[in-house]
């Protein structure tokens, strides 16, 4: 009796890479370090005040912090708000 054939199985498509959006504060010399704390507060979702606190220090120290990654379409409205807020912000990045 013949052996069944068996039909080749396709090999496993792994997911694309997703490459988060950027939305990273800029360090200047006119927003005190309370104004971006409350406004990292204010508008990144689950931000704790002490975890604004440390980025905020990280934007006075190293020039500049990531302060969200996800999605364009979120970064995009994080980054406007905080951008009307007067922070100084860097243009969205992928990656």
């Amino acid at each position: 009796m013949p052996s069944p054939t068996v039909a080749p199985t396709k090999p496993e498509t792994a997911p694309k890479a997703y490459k988060p959006w950027k939305v990273i504060v800029l360090n200047d010399d006119f927003n005190t370090f309370q104004h971006v704390a409350n406004c990292l507060v204010k508008h990144i979702p689950h931000m704790t005040p002490d975890r604004a606190w440390k980025l905020t220090n990280q934007v006075h120290f190293e020039g500049q912090a990531i302060v969200w990654a996800g999605p364009l379409e979120q970064a995009e409205l994080y980054h406007e708000q905080l951008g009307r807020e007067g922070l100084t912000m860097a243009p969205l990045e992928q990656g």
